[in-house]
């Protein structure tokens, strides 16, 4: 089964783009995430229309972080990339003749709120800056390993 990749590669390439000086084209952003430029320019789109990214025209342009990453969070790129949906399990048939269906699909229904509005919860809380943290203490400890 293919799980929806979008939010993980727009982290991936904020997290590139923050650690950039300067703007980066939407090859050089195909280039680090392993996909097309059409698809770096249609998602960075997405991210603009948010006021979390701009784009500047001609020579030495290309995608820039518009928004202070300490008030980035997961839930606002969540939802500028359109909602994805969180789980790719669900009701076997949405609209059943048969009751025990109907009442295996509420119970499913309300776990599957319930977790959704957890997670979504959660993803509030995990900034932008929290991940670049975190990646600026992994390529610490990568480099101290290595000498």
């Amino acid at each position: 089964m293919k799980r929806d990749s979008r939010l993980s590669s727009v982290l991936h390439a904020l997290l590139h783009m923050a650690e950039h000086d300067g703007p980066m084209t939407s090859e050089a952003l195909g280039l680090c995430l392993g996909t097309n430029p059409v698809v770096v320019r249609r998602t960075m789109g997405l991210l603009r229309e948010a006021g979390l990214v701009a784009a500047a025209r001609g020579h030495a342009g290309g995608w820039r972080i518009s928004a202070d990453l300490g008030q980035v969070n997961l839930r606002q790129l969540h939802e500028a990339l359109g909602e994805p949906a969180i789980f790719a399990i669900g009701n076997r048939n949405e609209t059943p003749d048969c009751l025990v269906e109907r009442a295996v699909n509420a119970a499913l229904d309300h776990a599957f709120h319930e977790a959704e509005a957890l997670l979504l919860e959660r993803f509030a809380e995990v900034s932008l800056a929290d991940l670049a943290e975190d990646f600026a203490r992994r390529h610490a400890e990568r480099r101290a390993a290595q000498e």
